[in-house]
């Protein structure tokens, strides 16, 4: 099933509820842009791709919402929605990048303003199965850097979850697993909210990949060892020098992959690259509540002191230098990242 799908006899955004697991496979529907902004912001729903699709769903019921009569009253309404979805997770680039390619179509719409409400729901709905191909091509691109026998560290949750299908590098290794390929998976548990331990240990389960938890802090560990031959994780926002913005110990895991020569892939569709920033330090780095990391229990009992305070940057930045390659849908990027990127993302053929 997709992580996130419209459903036509309740007019309604349907989406796993992805707090509930691995314990219970929970899907909820939404009818309102303020219960889409809110599951994005709660992370109900998460990992760039599948927000961005989330955000524009969220549009066209933004749209159904509103009781404007004309299109240029609509307009305002749906410009006033995208104000209030673009504030709840600001480091993913493709939820911007879905608001915008939303508005677009209601800004150069002609026609009554129900026929607009129909474009918006049919815009959303390209944008999702746009995703699902784009993820398949990446898959594809990407299954030829992983070899038989490989044992791969995997940091945070990229599979179907974070999309609204397949999935980013995790899909990767899924399609290196369906091509017959004998790969173990190192998942890097990813604190605070233990994406990989919760979500991408549960997919890889289904897939029957086999796995292991690591705790992030093991990652250096292993690669020192010689017990890994490659890193794969996804990206949040990508600036044109190839800086990648991902979830926070992406940054450290790199690091220790390149001192120990290893490659660390990044596996990202096009929509992820921002042009437009020249360096991973202009993307804004959302931090969350301090209460993610300090409720943390061991049998029931909570770990930290009373008063204990906590900072909490949900992501962090990986220079270019670190990374070895790229996946797009639209082919691999090496480097001169920098040089190649923009390449990428206006050519179908890839670099």
């Amino acid at each position: 099933m997709r992580t996130l799908y419209w459903d036509p006899p309740t007019r309604a955004l349907k989406m796993i509820d992805q707090r509930q697991l691995p314990q219970a496979l929970v899907v909820v529907s939404l009818r309102t842009v303020a219960e889409v902004a809110e599951a994005i912001r709660t992370m109900t729903v998460r990992g760039a791709p599948a927000i961005g699709a989330a955000a524009a769903f969220g549009l066209a019921l933004a749209g159904n919402e509103s009781r404007a009569g004309q299109v240029s009253q609509l307009l305002m309404d749906l410009e006033s929605a995208a104000l209030r979805l673009r504030a709840t997770r600001p480091t993913a680039v493709n939820l911007n990048w879905a608001v915008e390619r939303m508005l677009k179509v209601a800004r150069s719409f002609q026609g009554s303003a129900e026929d607009l409400r129909q474009a918006l729901l049919e815009e959303a709905q390209r944008i999702a199965d746009e995703d699902v191909r784009t993820n398949q091509r990446m898959a594809e691109n990407g299954a030829v850097l992983i070899d038989d026998g490989d044992t791969l560290i995997h940091h945070c949750n990229t599979g179907a979850l974070a999309t609204v299908e397949w999935g980013t590098a995790l899909g990767v290794i899924r399609m290196a697993h369906e091509q017959g390929k004998h790969i173990h998976v190192l998942v890097g548990e990813t604190r605070p909210r233990l994406q990989g331990a919760r979500l991408t240990a549960w997919e890889l389960e289904q897939y029957g990949i086999p796995y292991e938890i690591i705790t992030d802090s093991m990652a250096g560990y292993f690669l020192r060892a010689g017990q890994v031959n490659k890193v794969f994780f996804g990206a949040d926002r990508i600036a044109a020098n190839g800086d990648v913005a991902n979830k926070i110990g992406t940054y450290m895991l790199a690091l220790a992959a390149f001192d120990n020569h290893r490659p660390a892939y990044s596996v990202a569709p096009t929509s992820t690259i921002d042009l437009t920033l020249a360096h991973g330090g202009l993307i804004p780095i959302e931090e969350r509540d301090p209460q993610e990391v300090l409720d943390v229990q061991i049998h029931g009992v909570g770990v930290m002191p009373a008063g204990a305070r906590a900072r909490n940057p949900a992501f962090d930045v990986t220079p270019a230098h670190l990374i070895s390659a790229i996946v797009t849908e639209n082919g691999i990027v090496v480097p001169p990242l920098e040089v190649n990127l923009p390449k990428v993302v206006r050519s179908p053929q890839g670099v």
